[in-house]
């Protein structure tokens, strides 16, 4: 048997599992002609080399015939400095241990999905910044995104996350509880105002933003027990509380497959019609009166105003229990407020008696309605009214409504029908209470760390993925937020100082090989221990081609 010269050579072999991830295999191999034809032998398998070994095993195999020109090898091989590393790769692992990567897939759009998640989270803004993020992060090398990107790309993306939202949610929810039972969630809703006119979701609504002569979207999140969001849903803006909670139970009923559940909602989200929703499902609720549902049970006499005390109090009628709590900070609080407003209105009638004192053609009932008007714009106008006499305004207080409106300050009573074994009345009120976890996800969300608003998208599925790229980000700042509680340090500054972890990059011939990854100074080490994330030595150099289409010079010519 006749065997030619034999060549060696090192490759890298991707195979493709049923899951749908790539397992990388590198391996040595050599390739000789047998009988004419070209045949291929496994000599090693290198997979569990380090990439600096590997290259350099290449190196010397490129270079066999002449290895004296390894000697001079200062003269084309150099170290530059590579892409900003630390922030993106502390990001990518906590959104690893979450199931993000698993929910999202490996497949190119789901890589493109967690590149917008991870650029929400290091540096907020539009689809183009994310773009011009990827160019000084190595973002691509990180995810494993060859075929480069631009901003067009991460638009399209956003079409995908809408299309793709109900099987992401289902997969990173089950992969997070890992088969436990899940049996309590959150459910809040609030709005979110748009800088334009032209969404397909926008419209005219409550505005809780406090944005006058602005579109809005409503926006309902909901969470597991311990306030970890497990989906997001985008209404239109005109859209009412009530209409958005019935979604939330099929959500847990069919997507979830959750049995036995109890959904805690904020007064005025579970009425009547919601009630008999849930008890299609077999579902129990936790939830608040507003004032006149208070003052009904107290004209009826289910309750009593002296059972108001700060240790809560159960009343139970008809299979509903009622818990009783009065708050007396919230009530000091409230009175506060209103000497306050009542000073604001007298110091305003003070100045227009003066003003009409000093001239004696101004008239009267002008100053009348501007008092008047600030006294109904701060909502006092059931106790405080103004009068004038003799070219003088002056205040009138009516005690005994004002002490009808400041009889239930601080008093809340919380309504439930879950039955009394599964749960005291602590536990109901503790229960309710955390929808301030909810509260805070929508403060980080919409004007804290990730910004979701200003919107920089138009139509539906693009807004709708656009809130779910807000969604899982909150979830990795939550997470690095408990990590990093002891460190006297906001996510934000942490991140910074991660970000200037850089990578070296090794250019042979003029040409990127990899990145190597230089040991982090102190501060950076210690938050990256605080995380449990370990940085690796050296990451493949992809060469991804991440361009923007729309130049910054375009725009300000623009302007």
């Amino acid at each position: 048997m006749f065997i030619s010269v034999v060549i060696m050579y090192v490759t890298e072999v991707h195979t493709p599992s049923k899951s749908g991830a790539a397992y990388r295999c590198v391996l040595l191999r050599e390739s000789y002609r047998e009988a004419g034809k070209v045949k291929n032998r496994t000599v090693a398998n290198l997979s569990h080399c380090k990439a600096e070994e590997i290259a350099a095993l290449r190196l010397a195999l490129e270079h066999k015939e002449n290895l004296a020109v390894l000697g001079s090898i200062e003269e084309w091989v150099g170290l530059q400095e590579g892409l900003s590393l630390g922030a993106v790769w502390t990001v990518y692992t906590v959104a690893k241990r979450l199931g993000m990567e698993t929910a999202l897939r490996r497949e190119r759009a789901g890589k493109l999905a967690l590149w917008q998640v991870m650029a929400r989270v290091i540096d907020q803004g539009s689809r183009l910044s994310a773009v011009r993020l990827a160019q000084t992060h190595a973002g691509c090398d990180v995810l494993g995104i060859t075929g480069g990107m631009d901003e067009n790309d991460l638009y399209e993306n956003l079409g995908w996350l809408s299309e793709h939202q109900a099987e992401i949610e289902q997969r990173l929810f089950r992969a997070r509880r890992k088969g436990e039972k899940t049996e309590l969630f959150l459910y809040d809703v609030t709005s979110s105002y748009w800088e334009g006119m032209c969404n397909a979701l926008g419209d005219w609504g409550h505005n809780r933003d406090g944005k006058r002569g602005k579109k809005q979207v409503v926006v309902g999140l909901l969470c597991d027990a311990e306030g970890e969001p497990v989906s997001v849903e985008v209404f239109q803006g005109n859209t009412s509380d009530l209409k958005t909670f019935a979604s939330q139970i099929q959500k847990v009923a069919q997507r979830f497959g959750c049995e036995r559940v109890t959904m805690v909602g904020d007064r005025g989200l579970i009425k009547s019609g919601q009630v008999a929703q849930l008890k299609e499902e077999g579902f129990c609720y936790i939830t608040a009166l507003t004032k006149p549902q208070m003052e009904k049970l107290i004209t009826e006499g289910v309750v009593q105003l002296s059972w108001f005390d700060e240790k809560v109090c159960e009343v139970e009628k008809e299979g509903i229990r009622y818990v009783l709590r009065r708050n007396p900070q919230r009530a000091e609080d409230l009175s506060l407020n209103r000497q306050q407003k009542r000073a604001s209105v007298a110091r305003l009638l003070e100045g227009k008696n003066t003003y009409l004192a000093q001239h004696p053609r101004a008239k009267v009932e002008v100053a009348l309605r501007t008092v008047q008007a600030k006294i109904v714009g701060l909502k006092v106008d059931g106790w405080l009214k103004v009068a004038a006499a003799a070219r003088q305004l002056q205040l009138e207080e009516d005690s005994q409504t004002l002490a009808e409106h400041a009889r239930l300050d601080g008093c809340y009573v919380i309504k439930s029908d879950l039955p009394q074994p599964l749960a005291n009345a602590q536990t109901l009120h503790d229960r309710y209470k955390d929808l301030t976890q909810v509260e805070q996800a929508f403060r980080t969300s919409k004007t804290a760390h990730l910004e979701m608003r200003p919107w920089y998208v138009r139509i539906e599925k693009s807004t709708r993925g656009h809130a779910l790229v807000v969604m899982l980000a909150y979830l990795i700042i939550r997470h690095l937020q408990q990590a990093w509680s002891k460190l006297n340090i906001t996510v934000g500054e942490g991140l910074k100082q991660l970000a200037t972890l850089c990578s070296i990059q090794v250019v042979v011939k003029g040409k990127t090989s990899c990145h190597q990854i230089p040991s982090p100074r102190e501060q950076s080490a210690e938050l990256l221990k605080a995380a449990d994330v370990h940085m690796p030595k050296a990451l493949p150099h992809l060469g991804a081609r991440v361009v923007t289409r729309r130049k910054l010079t375009e725009r300000r010519t623009k302007r």
